[in-house]
């Protein structure tokens, strides 16, 4: 069964956005942007929230652009092929290879893990990943912390009121002394989110 994932940069003290919205701080170094890219080939979808959507929309168009690196162009061959489901109430279309929601985010899920073939579930965006979280969806918590504290904004983690116990499945340390934490979420055997 395909597992759905949540992965964002995240600053020390928690947040993917600071208190001022942005997050200049994330741009990955060389190392760091090539994890990504490799994380990214072993996903089967990307879900999104409208916010990250339309941040992630230059790429549909990038490679346009002259002055892109090679790292940047791999970035579009990987990204810009995966497909995407957009949850959203005020987007009437959407663009690239994407496709907006067509049920509610369980409902989605659950038909992406009853396709055939590998590749995760990827979740993107606070909003949406807080409410895959609440209904006990998520599968694995992927932190890439970077060394800054932000001192507020938008939070990784969903605050739902509920205790989730994880299991540490692996770290690494970059040599920017960025830090990937991935973890498993702790279920009871036999018990399966939906």
């Amino acid at each position: 069964m395909r597992r759905v994932t949540y992965a964002m940069g995240v600053s020390l003290d928690g947040f993917i956005v600071g208190p001022d919205g942005g997050f200049d701080w994330t741009e990955p170094l060389d190392e760091v942007f090539r994890f990504w890219i490799d994380e990214t080939r072993e996903l089967g979808v990307h879900l999104l929230g409208r916010r990250l959507y339309e941040t992630m929309l230059y790429w549909e168009t990038a490679e346009q652009d002259p002055s892109l690196d090679a790292a940047s162009l791999e970035w579009i061959s990987v990204w810009n092929p995966l497909p995407k489901v957009v949850f959203s109430t005020t987007l009437a279309a959407v663009q690239g290879n994407a496709r907006l929601a067509s049920g509610s985010l369980a409902e989605e899920i659950e038909r992406w893990r009853a396709e055939p073939g590998d590749g995760d579930i990827a979740i993107g965006g606070a909003t949406l990943a807080a409410e895959a979280a609440a209904l006990d969806l998520i599968d694995e918590y992927r932190v890439v912390v970077h060394p800054v504290l932000v001192g507020g904004g938008i939070p990784f983690f969903p605050h739902h009121g509920r205790r989730v116990d994880l299991e540490l499945v692996e770290t690494r340390t970059f040599a920017s002394k960025v830090v990937h934490l991935r973890y498993r979420v702790a279920r009871r055997p036999g018990v399966s989110p939906l």
